[in-house]
């Protein structure tokens, strides 16, 4: 647990500099992990926001601790990002470093459709798995990018014209410029949004 003064006992794994995009790792009442993506919003402490009554935010509540993770995996990206993903543990093999952090709560709210709750992360455990050199491919952050969009399409506020127009953009920037996983990670956000199909529609 972090101390009494809210200051984690730990440093995170890497610097964070505006909105990092994290795995995060919840455990369930089942006994579980559940993993979703979380941006990280840089600063001290470390903040971020959960939207609706997702699986994160209830076991935010119940447990207060979560293990943050950063990965560059975009099938595990997507995963997280778009379904139900539950494992026996809570660090994927594809992690580069991960934080145990302590969680509180600090405030809720809405956009005017999906309500939200804002929480403090302070880091009580870090780990560098593996130091590499890491190429830019845009493909990765098309990859990203597509699960931000496909995750509005629900969401009355977002317009699901423009949404779908962005996915199909996303989806030739990674035939031109992805690899294999990048193009899995593609066909998974096609299947489990059914995007494309809704999209012959229009």
């Amino acid at each position: 647990m972090s101390g009494d003064d809210g200051v984690g006992t730990a440093d995170w794994p890497a610097d964070l500099h505006g909105v990092t995009e994290s795995v995060v790792a919840t455990k369930g009442p089942n006994g579980r992990w559940n993993l979703a993506a979380l941006g990280l919003h840089a600063g001290d402490p470390v903040t971020a926001r959960t939207w609706g009554r997702t699986r994160t935010r209830i076991n935010f509540d119940r447990r207060g601790e979560a293990v943050v993770q950063f990965t560059r995996d975009p099938v595990h990206f997507t995963e997280a990002a778009l379904n139900v993903f539950e494992r026996d543990e809570p660090v994927l093999d594809s992690a580069d470093a991960w934080a145990r952090v302590d969680v509180e709560h600090v405030t809720t709210g809405d956009d005017g459709t999906t309500d939200w709750a804002e929480w403090r992360l302070y880091p009580t455990e870090s780990v560098v798995e593996r130091e590499s050199v890491v190429p830019v491919n845009r493909a990765v952050g098309a990859v990203i990018e597509a699960t931000v969009a496909a995750s509005r399409l629900d969401v009355p506020s977002y317009d699901t014209t423009t949404l779908r127009q962005r996915l199909s953009y996303f989806e030739a920037v990674v035939d031109r410029c992805g690899g294999e996983r990048e193009r899995e990670a593609m066909d998974r956000i096609a299947v489990l949004t059914d995007w494309k199909t809704q999209n012959e529609s229009f």
